[in-house]
């Protein structure tokens, strides 16, 4: 069949999947970064992607692609025409604005297409929900959807509303025989009305301390606080930091210096912190709305000269409902409990979370390197079954569709104690519902037409408009059907990942992310390849995607030395056939297995080089491909070899007329035999503070700014180190 022809049916079979996310929860750049990585991964085979942002105010627009890249939501909108210059350099989202319909408009005019939701239907055939929190995940866009008659992934308009109120979430799931620690919910009456004596009283002799105080219906690691302590004062500041309300006193602001005075506005109005914006300011018996950081800062300014001797701040989406339970020590994990096509529940491996910090925060859950996963999670294999069938009965209890994540810990008690499940999950490269999927065999474009599929089942089931669904399951059935059969040659990419140096864990990153984006394309057909050794052995090694999704390169190197597939991870795929055998590849979790160049050069039709450091920038690897004749991206051996060195691609720039900064090469053997000769060259050509940084390595990697001679020598190479330094 011609290729035109064959390219033709295809694109008719795809659905229009509408990729919702942002929203005007404070988990917003969580669902940012979700719909972008959703975008990336969609099968573009099957599916056409169309992101659907969703501002601040509740506006939607048909963004285009290239905003989808910004690094943050305040980096493209509000676009940079509207927004009024900051005295502190505060950067806004939409509603410190308070826009009027028309300047929504204008500013939507330079994003994309505005749309009504009456419009959503004319876009999208599917609505893939990114969304988080309040508006995103407790049914309100579920209710929508449906109203509209377009069916949406994930848990319907019940499930939500349930899985977005942790108070109403624990009272239903004592009610069903789940452990839980003791609790209170806490009205904002409640918490406003009290001194801090009454209800300091009450928790210490219904819960006890530690205590944990959580904000109702915000996301699991917002408005969140651990007290150790039986003290009345630091009850009472994490009961209001629930509720989104902070007191600032005369003597405390007035004691800043004016930089700091900037700080202490970012840390407020930060969504993921502070207590964010719009603000209810009271002072005295006055009532007025902040919307603008700049404005909250003159304000404060203003009313404490008047001598006011403090102010209350507000949010406008403050919390009704506050949650005080027993603190559960012990281990804390997370378990995706996903759907079957005849709809009964299977809880994928539960991954244990070991965290840098006692809270796993906002920071911790979302930053990479601040907490690892280790799945599944390390108890014996009795332990790990009796996790999974109590995540099981809880999606059932509380009756999920398609997909969930459930988190708890396993107590020092023994027991089992579930205390967030969540209709959606995090769907970042390195998220839970990723990584989890793939210890089954699914890579994330697999996984993502998997939930779309189930999704579409889901609806048809529950939904009153459900019988409109069954044509779009049967273009997607159609659609999966004819990849299968057609003989579509696509070009074998191996994509190099991993290395030696001191950034292998960013290359990992890089690395998954173009096997994700190749994995999702028409034309390509990746393979995962770490390399590992030292200079003079690089060894290379085809990984599957369960060790390719682990969270960094010292990760999976321990995973190649010791491969083995877990006993509940067997059974578990078993249990999960019918998902695998639809969605997965035959061979997504062979044994990683070594190979040579020369078997790479056999295997793949191109190399994508996505080392970082030695080797892969300092022509090393490009040597050994160009010897094979394999084609490969970016620049070949000579140049790599004069970039990786810092000093002598300055060199060259500085002969060839570009300016450059002064600098000096100052090898290892000259530092530990004169530094002081050093330190004389410093003071009379370089001069303090400068930039040190290695001679050969990453970009990023060891760099600093000295200040001092101390700086220097606690920075300078001693003899165990192997590395030049570029001033």
């Amino acid at each position: 069949m011609p290729d035109h022809i064959e390219s033709g049916i295809f694109d008719a079979m795809k659905l229009k999947i509408g990729i919702i996310f942002g929203g005007s929860s404070r988990e917003r750049e969580i669902s940012f970064a979700g719909g972008r990585t959703v975008y990336d991964n969609l099968n573009k085979s099957l599916f056409e992607a169309v992101p659907i942002f969703v501002d601040s105010c509740g506006n939607f627009v048909l963004l285009n692609w290239e905003y989808l890249y910004k690094g943050s939501i305040r980096d493209f909108y509000p676009p940079v025409d509207f927004i009024p210059e900051s005295q502190g350099e505060f950067q806004v989202y939409a509603e410190s604005l308070n826009p009027d319909d028309a300047t929504v408009n204008a500013m939507f005019g330079q994003l994309g297409k505005r749309l009504s939701v009456e419009q959503l239907k004319q876009e999208i055939d599917f609505a893939f929900l990114c969304l988080h929190g309040p508006f995103g995940e407790d049914g309100k866009i579920q209710g929508l959807l449906e109203y509209f008659k377009i069916p949406y992934s994930g848990s319907g308009i019940l499930p939500s509303a349930i899985g977005i109120d942790k108070a109403v979430q624990k009272k239903l799931m004592v009610n069903a025989g789940f452990a839980s620690p003791n609790f209170i919910a806490l009205s904002r009456e409640d918490i406003l009305s009290d001194s801090g004596e009454k209800l300091f009283q009450k928790i210490q002799q219904e819960i006890g301390f530690p205590a944990v105080v959580k904000a109702s219906t915000q996301g699991s690691s917002i408005g969140i606080s651990i007290l150790h302590e039986a003290d009345a004062n630091q009850l009472r500041e994490a009961l209001l930091k629930s509720l989104f309300i902070k007191t600032i006193s005369s003597s405390a602001w007035n004691s800043l210096s004016a930089s700091d005075k900037n700080a202490t506005i970012r840390v407020l109005t930060d969504i993921r912190e502070g207590i964010g914006l719009p603000v209810k300011l009271t002072a005295g018996t006055n009532t007025e709305m902040i919307f603008h950081p700049d404005n909250l800062l003159q304000r404060l300014d203003v009313l404490f000269a008047a001598k006011h001797a403090s102010v209350t701040l507000e949010a406008l989406d403050a919390e009704s409902v506050v949650l005080v339970e027993g603190f559960i020590s012990g281990k804390e994990f997370s378990c995706i409990v996903v759907e079957r096509e005849d709809a009964t529940p299977v809880a994928l491996p539960p991954t244990e979370i070991r965290k840098g910090k006692e809270l796993f925060d906002y920071r911790s859950k979302y930053l990479p390197g601040l907490s690892r996963k280790i799945t599944p999670i390390e108890l014996p294999d009795a332990q790990i079954e009796a996790i999974r069938t109590e995540c099981v009965r809880l999606f059932t209890a509380l009756q999920f569709d398609v997909y969930a994540r459930i988190d708890g810990f396993v107590g020092d008690d023994g027991k089992i104690y579930l205390n967030d499940p969540n209709t959606t999950s995090g769907m970042m490269p390195s998220s839970f519902f990723f990584h989890q999927a793939a210890e089954i065999g699914l890579n994330p474009s697999q996984f993502l037409t998997y939930i779309i599929r189930t999704s579409l089942l889901a609806r048809i089931k529950s939904d009153k408009n459900g019988q409109h669904y069954d044509q779009l399951l049967h273009r997607l059935d159609s659609g999966m059907d004819a990849i299968r059969s057609a003989a579509q040659e696509r070009t074998r990419v191996a994509v190099l990942l991993g290395g030696y140096s001191s950034e292998r864990h960013i290359s990992v990153e890089s690395g998954r992310n173009i096997f994700e984006k190749l994995s999702s394309s028409t034309k390509y057909s990746p393979i995962p390849v770490f390399l590992t050794g030292h200079a003079d052995d690089h060894q290379l090694y085809v990984i599957p995607v369960n060790i390719l999704l682990k969270d960094n390169a010292d990760d999976i190197k321990e995973k190649i030395d010791a491969w083995k597939i877990h006993p509940v991870v067997r059974k578990i795929i078993q249990e999960a056939a019918s998902i695998t055998n639809r969605f997965a590849s035959p061979d997504a979790l062979s044994a990683p297995r070594k190979i040579s160049y020369e078997e790479l050069s056999k295997m793949a039709d191109a190399v994508f080089i996505a080392l970082h450091g030695r080797p892969g920038e300092d022509g090393a690897v490009q040597e050994k491909l160009d010897a094979l004749g394999v084609p490969y991206n970016g620049s070949g051996k000579e140049s790599s070899q004069i970039t990786i060195d810092k000093y002598r691609t300055n060199e060259i720039l500085k002969q060839n007329g570009f300016l450059v900064a002064e600098h000096v090469l100052v090898t290892q053997d000259e530092w530990v035999k004169n530094p002081a000769s050093v330190l004389a060259y410093i003071d009379k050509h370089i001069h303090w503070p400068f930039i040190a940084k290695p001679v050969d390595d990453g970009c990023s990697s060891a760099v600093r700014k000295i200040k001092t001679k101390e700086e220097f020598e606690a920075f300078a190479p001693k003899k165990s180190f192997r590395i030049n330094l570029l001033f």
